[in-house]
């Protein structure tokens, strides 16, 4: 089908998960990568998460942003996250807000290098490609 999502986990070095999905944006699909992620963190616990999404489609609204964050937030711990929409950063501030405000870390970026980079080192004032507080 063509609205299925594929998702791709695996381990790196200092406790990284890399998370690559792909498939159409829709409420259904994003909440089922995030309870993948969700589910890979509740079993072997990471501090940070590379996630480089290249779903298609219209973004999500506020309040689908919201609902999915507090549901899969909880189950997230400590979890420093940078999302990673090489596709375009869409109206990312939704995510953004929603994560900050549920107590998360989390920025997003349009490339993987710039989001491991904050994931490593933290972040640097004059560092393009973020969005977020």
């Amino acid at each position: 089908m063509q609205d299925d999502v594929h998702i791709a986990l695996r381990r790196e070095s200092g406790s990284r998960l890399h998370a690559r999905v792909t498939g159409r944006t829709t409420l259904a699909n994003t909440l089922a990568y995030w309870r993948a992620i969700a589910d890979a963190v509740q079993a072997q616990p990471a501090r940070e998460l590379l996630l480089v999404d290249e779903l298609v489609g219209p973004p999500l609204s506020a309040g689908e942003w919201r609902a999915l964050v507090d549901e899969v937030g909880p189950r997230l711990g400590q979890l420093r996250i940078a999302h990673v929409k090489p596709r375009g950063l869409d109206t990312v501030e939704y995510c953004v807000l929603s994560a900050l405000d549920a107590g998360l870390q989390a920025q997003v970026f349009s490339e993987a290098q710039r989001a491991s980079l904050w994931l490593s080192y933290g972040e640097r004032a004059d560092s393009p490609g973020t969005a977020g507080g």
